[in-house]
């Protein structure tokens, strides 16, 4: 294990920490809230110091990581960020415990949602920034893992250069290129979105928050729900293009400035859309007083794995938003779930092997969706492994939960929402679970099953394998 390594690379995502909590010491300057700043003092130095000591340490070491090693720091970036994320909870005005201040630090990173904190239009302004900012960093880490770690040819189990053709290495100057142009392009992103939300005269500091919940296609909000500070169609619209922003592949956008083979590079892309539109009109059709802005945002909310809803929806609906919940969006998003792509492998190696047994001399169309992109038996044994281990965890998960006297319909969704990092609103049914009474066994589980909903069981698997398995 090259640790000298592991620990550059680890320290290099402290110091956006320390940039956060050094704003947040700004906004409370500025507005003279000063119950909490030395909780983001406190974060701001400890983050810095344990940075700078960890890339000292690894400066002048081989900077090559092999993807084991790779995901084991994938593992350690979620484990001490979220330390530092919850200093502010631990020492802030509210005193959470330990555990809940882990809790909500991880459901932030995340992106899932889940909260131990009560009537959020009470709370500091500054902790609801710091739970927002908490989102958007780590979304902006996840896109990152997503094309750098999980991209690695060792072993691509996200299967991510399906939609991403880009030259992949691990070298050092590939890295920077490409933190670079993920950082300017999600930074745009969330300008834009933040801009729009302003133009639609949403207060300034709600569209700050909410922009960063909807890039990340996060659950926290700076109100108790949407719709207390949603009032109009144009707002609601707004959310809706946010959301098909964080539902397909990243590099949509700046791929639509090129027009070069735009529909050949994202097929996946023009699969979502359709999904979209058939799934809302079947909303439409099922129902009877829901318009198309709510019935679009509520299917693009699950979609996009966040979760958030803005009108009553019937609760004879929550089984069809769960099933969307756990397709997801594209492979190069921040969504989770099991995703479009994986599922259609799937069906399609099904199929072919079923049109074996009855036509067994014909010629099987072995093509990615329309492209000339080939389905290998290695993609089709890692969809398969992948759609396993996301089932294996969802009992496993709800086994446990119904120790803590959940019962079983709720645990199953809880498990089946923490698995897809999505907010447990009233779209599934599911909204009347309070965080904070749960026992701390159940929050650990949640907590980790969190984490392996955004790297996958199958991670874990390898890194239990390589280190009982050396040889």
């Amino acid at each position: 294990m090259n640790y000298k390594a592991v620990s550059y690379y680890l320290s290099l995502f402290f110091f956006p920490i320390s940039l956060l909590s050094f704003i947040n010491i700004l906004y409370s300057l500025y507005f003279d809230y000063f119950l909490s700043i030395n909780s983001y003092i406190i974060t701001l130095i400890t983050s810095l110091l344990t940075g700078s000591l960890f890339y000292f340490f690894g400066k002048n070491s081989n900077k090559n990581l092999n993807f084991f090693e790779q995901i084991f720091l994938v593992i350690l970036i979620y484990f001490f960020s979220s330390i530092f994320i919850s200093i502010p909870y631990i020492y802030g005005n509210y005193s959470l415990t330990l555990i809940n201040a882990i809790f909500e630090s991880i459901s932030g990173l995340t992106t899932t949602g889940f909260s131990v904190l009560e009537n959020i239009k009470y709370l500091d302004p500054t902790l609801i920034l710091w739970r927002s900012s908490s989102q958007w960093i780590g979304s902006f880490y996840f896109l990152i893992f997503l094309l750098i770690v999980f991209s690695n040819k060792q072993f691509n189990y996200k299967l991510t250069y399906l939609v991403f053709d880009e030259s992949l290495g691990n070298n050092e100057n590939f890295i920077k290129n490409t933190i670079l142009k993920i950082f300017l392009i999600y930074s745009l992103l969330t300008f834009l979105i933040f801009l729009l939300l302003s133009y639609s005269e949403i207060r300034l500091f709600n569209a700050l928050n909410l922009c960063m919940t909807l890039i990340s296609s996060g659950g926290f909000l700076p109100t108790n729900s949407l719709d207390q500070f949603i009032k109009n169609d144009f707002q609601e619209f707004i959310i809706i293009f946010a959301f098909l922003i964080s539902t397909l592949n990243f590099f949509l956008i700046i791929n639509i400035s090129s027009k070069k083979n735009l529909i050949e590079k994202h097929q996946e892309d023009l699969f979502l859309l359709v999904i979209f539109v058939l799934f809302t009109l079947i909303l439409i059709i099922a129902t009877d007083n829901l318009d198309f802005t709510t019935a679009a945002l509520s299917t693009l909310s699950s979609l996009s794995n966040s979760g958030l809803s803005l009108k009553s929806i019937p609760n004879n609906l929550n089984l069809f938003f769960i099933l969307i919940t756990i397709i997801g969006g594209s492979i190069i998003s921040n969504t989770s779930g099991i995703k479009f792509l994986r599922l259609y492998i799937l069906i399609k190696s099904s199929m072919a092997e079923i049109l074996k047994l009855v036509r067994p001399n014909n010629v099987i169309n072995q093509n990615l969706l329309f492209s000339n992109k080939k389905i290998s038996s290695e993609d089709i044994k890692i969809s398969f492994l992948l759609f396993a281990s996301f089932f294996l965890s969802l009992f496993i998960l709800s086994s446990l939960l119904i120790l803590d006297k959940i019962d079983f319909q709720s645990s199953f969704i809880l498990s089946i929402l923490t698995l897809t990092n999505t907010v447990n609103s009233e779209l599934y049914g599911n909204n009347d679970i309070n965080f904070s009474d749960l026992l701390t066994s159940s929050k650990i589980f949640l907590i980790i099953f969190m984490i392996v909903a955004k790297i996958e069981l199958l991670s874990f698997f390898l890194i239990i394998r390589k280190f009982l398995f050396k040889s």
